[in-house]
């Protein structure tokens, strides 16, 4: 079995990055392969000398338990100033801080409330993206926070130990709000997680990586000139908030939860020397069991965790490689979208006698399956251009409503000669593209002109 995820974007193909729960990945649905290898060798990839920066970690978000047993979070979204580029400040935006958020941290069946000041000089949202949410709460363009403003959302959590993560949605607005910082990463734990022995003490040997691309001008303020239909394509990859990043590795394994926390840019990531590491969860949780990979492609906002043995022998790079693996892609296309660029992202430097780690275990989550016959309504979306079903997004239309508890099969495809980014907020999917024999995932890009997704009961 071919154990890199191969992922596919063509002009019948699209990239889809999903709020979802685990789903099955069928690498079977298309033929034919495409060689970028003579192109562009990469651009403001950092070099493993000693200049490299410690990768700072995201502190955990301050919270307390009132008398009721509800846990409270404060959100402040502020201006300040980073150094991204080492020795120059940049105007950033970020929450409780000048760039990013902390690491909101929630327990599945615990009640959550968030207060939210906007201390911006523009409107701005937060979305839970990923977090299973009463819609009222859901922070999208419907939701907006007035400058000087506070919103107050609660929730009980209900939904399996995964990462996700937050981030500003006002309609036109969102990839500008992201871009200049404001996104943060919201992990649930549960009990079966707990009982899993996985590598989980926070910033030691569980380490969040929020990957993004920026550009700079020569005064070293971001860039936010020309967007492109792929969005803002930087050619400087910031981890954490900082350009040329290191982590020192004191364990066997570390675990990364990986997020692409980029407007417009694709990842196909992978370590040095093809060094294998091992995926245990999607956007939606943990798989069924662990499974071994040498690459995995992530687009914007898509989330995965993956376990490298990192903690001893010489430093590995985790870079994000051109994608020449793909089958059917279209050069023109490949070097509009950044998808021939290759990047640094982090060092991982083993201490000389790092700490033993657990085995993973082999298995790591139950799954349920739908069932497709039992689907009560089928639909059909076309992407073209910026449009679905041939229609521009209008805040004041509703084009359909679903039913909770039902299944439904969407049929999604990709009419336009450019890849395309799709995901539903608060939902679970189940993929069906031939037979499937990779991995579960629960947000693949797939090669498939035509796709068929099922929809469990988060819709």
């Amino acid at each position: 079995m071919n154990t890199s995820v191969r992922n596919a974007l063509t002009r019948r193909t699209f990239l889809m990055g999903l709020a979802a729960a685990p789903i099955a990945l069928s690498a079977g649905c298309s033929s034919g392969r495409f060689d970028l290898s003579s192109g562009p060798a990469g651009v403001a990839a950092a070099s493993s000398d000693g200049s490299l920066r410690p990768l700072p970690i995201p502190p955990l978000a301050e919270s307390t338990v009132d008398a009721a047993g509800v846990r409270h979070f404060a959100l402040r979204a502020q201006a300040g100033n980073t150094e991204m580029l080492s020795g120059v400040k940049t105007a950033t935006w970020g929450f409780n801080g000048s760039v990013l958020g902390p690491t909101v941290r929630t327990r599945r069946g615990e009640t959550v409330k968030f207060t939210l000041d906007n201390a911006l000089p523009e409107e701005t949202t937060v979305h839970w993206h990923g977090v299973h949410i009463p819609a009222r709460f859901d922070g999208g363009p419907h939701q907006m926070v007035m400058p000087g403003g506070r919103w107050e959302p609660t929730w009980t959590v209900n939904q399996p130990a995964a990462t996700l993560w937050y981030h500003p949605h006002p309609h036109g607005a969102t990839e500008k709000h992201a871009y200049r910082g404001l996104a943060g990463m919201f992990l649930v734990d549960d009990d079966n997680a707990d009982s899993l022995n996985l590598p989980s003490t926070y910033g030691v040997d569980d380490i969040p990586l929020i990957i993004q691309d920026r550009r700079f001008d020569a005064a070293g303020a971001l860039d936010e000139s020309d967007p492109t239909d792929a969005g803002l394509l930087g050619d400087t990859i910031v981890t954490n908030g900082v350009a040329g990043a290191h982590l020192e590795v004191s364990t066997e394994l570390v675990r990364l939860r990986i997020l692409n926390g980029s407007g417009g840019r694709m990842y196909n990531l992978g370590f040095s020397g093809d060094h294998d590491f091992t995926m245990i969860a999607s956007d939606g949780g943990l798989l069924t069991e662990a499974v071994p990979l040498t690459r995995i492609a992530l687009s914007p906002g898509e989330r995965v965790e993956i376990v490298v043995a990192a903690g001893s022998g010489a430093p590995i790079m985790l870079r994000a490689y051109p994608f020449d693996d793909q089958p059917d892609i279209d050069r023109d296309t490949a070097t509009e979208y950044g998808l021939t660029d290759s990047f640094d992202v982090l060092e991982l430097r083993p201490v000389p006698e790092p700490a033993r780690s657990r085995a993973l275990p082999t298995v790591l989550a139950a799954i349920a399956r739908l069932e497709p016959s039992t689907a009560v309504v089928e639909r059909r979306f076309d992407l073209q251009w910026f449009m679905i079903n041939g229609a521009r997004m209008d805040m004041n239309r509703i084009d359909f409503t679903s039913a909770v508890d039902t299944t439904e099969v969407w049929t999604i495809r990709n009419d336009d000669n450019w890849p395309h980014n799709f995901h539903v907020h608060d939902t679970q999917f189940q993929i069906l593209c031939g037979s499937p024999q990779i991995v579960e995932d629960s947000s693949m890009r797939l090669r498939a002109p035509r796709l068929q997704r099922s929809r469990s009961r988060w819709g």
